[in-house]
């Protein structure tokens, strides 16, 4: 799963900032993803430049909120409908999507695991139907590379079969039970606009 992706879901409950979002990651994946709040400023910074998110004002004691743009949730529902991200796992990235779709309580999660169900199913049936002779070349090559072929095959199967298992298992929840709205809690600490006080090193005013 890229940050980004999640990100852009995150905001579909509405505008948010940073420590928020990182909080909600983390809490919307089950602990599974745990991001540096860096790594949260700087990817919203480029969703925002590539007009995926825009500005919007800040809360009361001066932390930024951004929202997400029509571009942004187009790219949100994407991801949710199944688009991985580049070079992403389709294991993680189908465990995140499953998990971050069951606590948003705007997201259609079963729709979600529908999908998902249906995209393994076709990776198990593509899996069963390689020709292990084809994979190895075996015309010209020695009985070794026929059965490393065959060997790669059945990890796909069963990997697959793993998945379908797990998404069954999700199936048999009651989904609605794991929506919950975004936190209200306030953050400890949180990026906030340099103040024109800021300019003495170590200033508390200008730090993060």
């Amino acid at each position: 799963m890229a940050v980004r992706d999640a990100l852009l879901v995150l905001l579909l409950n509405g505008p948010a900032y940073g420590f928020q979002l990182r909080g909600g990651l983390a809490e919307r994946t089950g602990g599974r993803r745990t991001v540096n709040v860096g790594q949260i400023y700087s990817t919203l910074d480029r969703l925002t430049a590539r007009g995926l998110v825009e500005p919007a004002g800040a809360t009361d004691d001066g932390l930024p909120l951004h929202r997400i743009t029509p571009s942004g949730r187009t790219a949100a529902e994407a991801w949710l409908a199944g688009e991985d991200a580049a070079g992403a796992d389709p294991w993680h990235e189908t465990v995140d999507r499953v998990l971050i779709a069951l606590s948003m309580p705007g997201v259609d999660a079963a729709a979600v695991l529908a999908a998902e169900r249906a995209r393994w199913d076709d990776r198990r049936a593509a899996a069963a139907t390689v020709d292990p002779a084809d994979a190895a070349d075996a015309a010209d090559a020695a009985p070794g590379r026929a059965r490393l072929a065959r060997l790669s095959s059945s990890a796909d199967v069963l990997t697959a079969e793993a998945a379908l298992r797990w998404l069954e298992a999700v199936g048999r929840t009651d989904v609605a039970d794991a929506a919950f709205a975004p936190s209200a809690e306030r953050p400890r600490r949180g990026r906030r606009p340099a103040s024109p006080a800021a300019t003495t090193v170590g200033d508390p005013a200008g730090a993060p």
